[in-house]
């Protein structure tokens, strides 16, 4: 596309935020619904929410609209929205149905609001390459890009295993794209090995990060450190969010405004 990546440096700014995929036991059985998260967001202090988007009741307007203008009244900001995908697709019919979708969720994105999107990159097709498994992950949101970037939204590859499963594949992926609309969706609990290292050589490219409750690191599960990862982020200059994605067993009603406090102590 002719355009440098932006990478992040200068004075750090961080805000806190939730991943709708925190309550996703809550959302699946309907015990909690969307705007309740706006309404949790306001109780709690937090600046914004990720809606992972899996238990939308709808992507038309009727849904998507008035929600945005409750977050609007509520001071809380929809800045990313996280869906599911798979772009290691090796053949022009599956490429072509990867891109439809995404072109989809950033009309959905631009009509919430949200200037972000977290998507996955997929697994290694049986019998084919790592390398070769890259070049159609670039390939795919690079052309995705080119749409995302008319609407406003940038495309965040997460680190989720796969071929994003370390980070120097992630960042080749992202410079290959060579596209301001394509960054890095860090989550920091999701490398497996050397997992401190990696996410500091990811921060210059981050466009979003999400922190969770325990790390795995070298084989073991440990809690994260969070004061250890925000240190990291300020001294790399990320500007942004940082937004907790809860996965442990304690129900998240009770985890999350306990953690969220955690966080806002250590951002401030």
């Amino acid at each position: 596309m002719g355009l440098a990546v932006e990478t992040n440096s200068g004075k750090s700014r961080l805000r806190s935020a939730i991943c709708a995929y925190s309550f996703r036991n809550e959302l699946q059985k309907k015990t909690m619904k969307y705007e309740d998260l706006v309404n949790l967001s306001v109780d709690l202090g937090v600046e914004g929410l990720d809606l992972t988007v899996y238990w939308f009741p709808s992507t038309e307007n009727s849904f998507l609209l008035p929600l945005r203008r409750l977050a609007y009244r509520s001071g809380v900001e929809l800045y990313s929205i996280s869906v599911r995908s798979d772009l290691c697709k090796p053949d022009a019919a599956g490429q072509e149905s990867e891109l439809a979708s995404l072109k989809k969720w950033v009309d959905v994105a631009s009509k919430l609001g949200a200037s972000h999107i977290r998507v996955f990159g997929g697994n290694v097709p049986k019998g084919r390459t790592e390398d070769e498994a890259a070049g159609w992950v670039a390939s795919i949101l690079s052309r995705a890009a080119e749409y995302a970037g008319t609407q406003g939204v940038i495309l965040g590859l997460e680190n989720h295993g796969g071929i994003t499963l370390r980070a120097d594949r992630i960042i080749q992926i992202i410079k290959k794209v060579d596209s301001p609309w394509v960054a890095m969706n860090l989550d920091t609990g999701n490398f497996r090995e050397d997992s401190y290292p990696q996410i500091e050589q990811c921060i210059p490219y981050a466009a979003n990060v999400q922190v969770k409750q325990n790390i795995r690191n070298n084989n073991t599960t440990e809690p994260s450190d969070w004061k250890r990862i925000v240190g990291m982020l300020r001294k790399g200059g990320y500007k942004g969010y940082l937004a907790l994605e809860y996965e442990e067993k304690e129900p998240a009603p009770t985890a999350v405004p306990r953690l969220i406090g955690e966080l806002q102590k250590i951002i401030a």
